[in-house]
C-alpha cells in the first residue's frame, strides 16, 4: 500500500501553486470515503491521498519547510493510512450548538468503541479507537476520534467476490446503521485492501 514519504510531498512553493487544483481533487475523492451515520456523526475513511492533503495543509499553515519538521508530520500522520488489512477513519461528532455539543459529548462517552463495519456474511468488526492517545475522560468524549477496523483474510476475500458492506453505531445514546454502502464507497474501501496473495 502507498505510504507517505518526503518525496511524495510538495515544497511549500509548489503546493501554493497546486493547492486549488489538488484541493478540488481531494474533495472529489472524499465523496466516496465519507459516511453520515445519523444527523450528528460523520466517518471519513482515510487513505494516502487524504492524509497527504492533511499533511500538506499542516505544513502550509505552520510554514514548516525544514526536513526534521516535515518528518515529524509524516511520523504523526502516516499511521492513519490503511495497511492493506484494515480501514482507518476519522470520526467527527457534530452538534452546531455549543451547549448541546457539551451535553451530548457527556452522554456519548464510549461511542468510539461502538462503531462497527460488517462484511456481508461475516461478523461485525468493532473499531479499535484512538491508539495514539486517550480522547475521552470521565466527564465527556471527544468530538474527534481515530478508528481502525481490522479485517481478516476471509472478509477481504469476500469483498473481492462482491460482498456488501454495512456500517453502524450501537451506542445506547446513539444508534445508526447503513445497511449497505453505495457502490462508489464500496469500491473505494475495497481498494484499500490487499488479499493474502498480495493483490
Amino acid at each position: 500500500m502507498p505510504r507517505l514519504t518526503r518525496d511524495s510531498l510538495m515544497t511549500l512553493e509548489a503546493y501554493a501553486r497546486a493547492r486549488n487544483k489538488f484541493r478540488a481533487q481531494v474533495i472529489e475523492h472524499k465523496k466516496d470515503r465519507m459516511l453520515h451515520l445519523g444527523e450528528h456523526v460523520t466517518v471519513a475513511f482515510e487513505d494516502e491521498l487524504t492524509i497527504r492533503y492533511q499533511v500538506q495543509e499542516m505544513l502550509r499553515a505552520e510554514r514548516i519547510f525544514e526536513d526534521a519538521g516535515i518528518q515529524d508530520e509524516i511520523n504523526a500522520y502516516d499511521p492513519l493510512i490503511p495497511d492493506g488489512t484494515n480501514w482507518k477513519a476519522t470520526m467527527m461528532i457534530e452538534f452546531p450548538d455549543p451547549d448541546e455539543r457539551q451535553r451530548m459529548l457527556a452522554r456519548l462517552i464510549g461511542i468510539e468503541d461502538k462503531v462497527w463495519v460488517k462484511v456481508e456474511g461475516h461478523p461485525r468488526v468493532y473499531a479499535i479507537a484512538d491508539e495514539d492517545m486517550e480522547r475521552e475522560n470521565a466527564e465527556k468524549t471527544s468530538a474527534v476520534h481515530f478508528l481502525r477496523f481490522e479485517l481478516d483474510t476471509r472478509m477481504v476475500q469476500a469483498l473481492r467476490r462482491g460482498a456488501g458492506i454495512a456500517v453502524g453505531i450501537d451506542h445506547p445514546q446513539y444508534r445508526s446503521t447503513i445497511d449497505e454502502v453505495s457502490p462508489g464507497v464500496r469500491r473505494s474501501l475495497v481498494a484499500d485492501l490487499v488479499d493474502a496473495a498480495g493483490a
